[in-house]
C-alpha cells in the first residue's frame, strides 16, 4: 500500500499491474473501501495490458477521517433545507488527482461506481486533461429529479449505524438484500465475509454519513457535464433501487456522445454472472 497527500489529507492507495501500461483509476462508492473491488475483477483489466489504481476515499478505511466535524444531520436536506457538509465531491475528486500525482500518472481512464461515479464525473469536470475516458457506473448527475432511491433503499441508506461487529455484518447483509440484483443469485456468504473484513480494516459509519452529506451538498452537475469533450460510457442496471435507472439515463443524456449500456436484472451491484459482459464493455471503451 502507498499514501498520497492532498494538503493535510492522506489517501491510502494500491497499484495493480505495471504503471508503464495505461492506467484505470477505480473510484469506490459510498462507505466502500478499496477492498470492496473484487481482486478478480481488477485482474481482468491488468491481464489485458492495463494498470489499475484503487484507493480509500476520504473518511473510510485507512484514508484521513474527519471525525472532528462530527455527524452531519442529513434529514433536513430531505425537507429542502441546506446541510453543513465538511467537504464536497469536488474535494474528493481532488483526492483522486492526488493519488495520480503520487503514482506518477499524468492522465488515466477514470471509472467510478455509485458515489464513485459522481466523483469520477466531478474529476472529468475539474481535471479534463487528466481524463482519458470516463466510465460512470450505477450513478447520477446530482439532479434531484432523477436517480433517487426507492423508499426501501432510502431506509437502508439511513439505517442506524451498527454498534458491534456482528451487528455491522447483519446490517450489511440486509442492505445488500435490498439493493442487490433481483435477477441474479444473492450470495449471502460472500457478503458476510466481505463485511467482516471491511469492519476489521476500517469500520467507520460516521464517515459514510459525511460522504452522504457531500453527495447531497454538491449540487447538479448536468450543465458542467454538457461541456465535457471526453469519451464516456454509462453503465446501469434496469432494477437499481438505490440509484434508480433514470440517473443513468440523465448522465448519458447530459454528456455529449456518451454511450449508455443497461443490464437487465442488475441492481446496485455487479453480479458475478454479468462481470464478463461488463468488463468487455469497459475494455472496448478504454481501448
Amino acid at each position: 500500500m502507498a499514501r498520497a497527500h492532498n494538503g493535510p489529507i492522506e489517501i491510502e492507495y494500491e497499484v495493480h499491474g505495471d504503471l508503464a501500461n495505461p492506467t484505470i483509476l477505480f473510484i469506490m462508492g459510498l462507505g466502500g473501501q478499496m477492498i470492496a473491488w473484487d481482486p478478480a475483477f481488477i485482474d481482468l483489466f491488468t491481464a489485458q495490458g492495463f494498470s489499475a489504481i484503487t484507493f480509500d476515499n476520504r473518511d473510510v478505511g485507512k484514508s484521513t477521517w474527519f471525525d472532528e466535524h462530527g455527524e452531519v444531520d442529513v434529514l433536513p436536506f430531505l425537507l429542502g433545507e441546506p446541510i453543513d457538509a465538511p467537504y464536497l465531491l469536488s474535494d474528493m475528486a481532488a483526492d483522486a488527482a492526488a493519488v495520480l500525482d503520487a503514482a506518477g500518472v499524468a492522465a488515466a481512464h477514470i471509472l467510478g461506481i455509485s458515489m464513485g461515479g459522481m466523483i469520477a464525473q466531478q474529476f472529468a469536470i475539474d481535471f479534463p486533461t487528466r481524463t482519458l475516458t470516463l466510465t460512470s457506473i450505477m450513478s447520477t448527475t446530482g439532479n434531484p429529479l432523477v436517480g433517487q432511491p426507492t423508499e426501501a433503499a432510502l431506509g437502508a441508506l439511513l439505517r442506524a449505524p451498527a454498534t458491534s461487529r456482528d451487528e455491522a455484518i447483519e446490517s450489511d447483509v440486509e442492505t445488500w438484500r435490498i439493493i442487490s440484483s433481483p435477477g441474479f443469485p444473492f450470495r449471502e456468504d460472500e457478503i458476510r465475509t466481505r463485511a467482516g473484513v471491511a469492519h476489521d480494516r476500517g469500520h467507520h459509519p460516521v464517515g459514510t454519513n459525511r460522504q452522504l452529506a457531500a453527495i447531497l451538498s454538491s449540487g447538479d452537475r448536468t450543465e458542467r457535464l454538457a461541456a465535457l469533450e471526453i469519451r464516456t460510457l454509462v453503465i446501469h442496471g434496469t432494477h437499481d433501487p438505490l440509484v434508480q435507472p433514470s440517473g443513468g439515463v440523465a448522465t448519458a443524456a447530459a454528456i455529449p456522445g456518451a454511450r449508455h449500456v443497461t443490464f437487465e436484472g442488475m441492481g446496485h451491484d455487479l453480479p458475478l454472472e454479468l462481470v464478463p459482459a461488463i468488463v468487455e464493455e469497459i475494455l472496448t471503451h478504454v481501448r
